[in-house]
């Protein structure tokens, strides 16, 4: 990830769309930078005292999810495949496709390794309540998965917990509701510092005997 003592506007124009940056403490972003590094929807970290809580932030301009589903949700995963696509999305079903039933965990592990890997800058596991696939997802290495019912979960999943991967219950929100939740996870950036040192703290606990 970048680091900038200060960005210019000629800086701001060769930055990849949608890329994150690390304005170093101390740093200037020029106003002619400001409304390109908007235009180009570049977030900018600020007074993040290292890279290696800067790379723990989630992908912020999402261009490709991992989709999975057991037989629960088979119709919903269906649906937000084919609306995520049609946006311009590159969706990689990983199933299941028959409504023959099939453990959560399984499906819950492909989605979240696709994104563990960096395959995919965002996954969507599903179940009934969807508690189970967040709990399998989040046992990959690295993976920050969140269950969400609303709108408002959503946005803190991934503004203030750098969640990359979203858990649905079908039984649990309608398919109105979900194209709402998954809109808000994959649009919200997270760009405070003071979140990004938190999270450096849990990814610690992972590392702890």
């Amino acid at each position: 990830m970048k680091q900038y003592d200060m960005i210019t506007e000629a800086d701001a124009r060769v930055l990849d769309v949608g890329a994150t940056v690390v304005l170093n403490p101390g740093g200037h972003v020029t106003p002619l930078a400001l409304d390109t590094l908007r235009e180009r929807r570049v977030t900018v970290l600020r007074d993040v005292p290292g890279t290696d809580e800067a790379r723990l932030a989630p992908v912020a301009d999402v261009r490709r999810v991992a989709l999975g589903t057991d037989h629960s949700g088979l119709a919903l995963k269906n649906a937000l495949r084919d609306r995520l696509r049609a946006r311009g999305l590159a969706v990689t079903d990983v199933g299941t496709d028959t409504p023959d039933p099939v453990d959560y965990p399984d499906i819950a592990e492909r989605v979240a390794v696709l994104v563990a890997r960096g395959e995919a800058d965002a996954g969507i596991v599903i179940d009934g309540a969807g508690l189970g696939s967040a709990i399998a997802a989040n046992k990959v290495d690295g993976v920050r998965a969140a269950m969400c019912t609303t709108r408002t979960l959503a946005r803190y999943a991934r503004e203030h917990n750098g969640a990359h991967v979203l858990a649905l219950g079908a039984t649990l929100v309608s398919q109105a509701d979900a194209f709402e939740i998954v809109d808000t996870f994959l649009t919200t950036p997270m760009t405070e510092a003071r979140y990004l040192r938190r999270l450096a703290k849990v990814a610690r606990l992972e590392r702890k005997d």
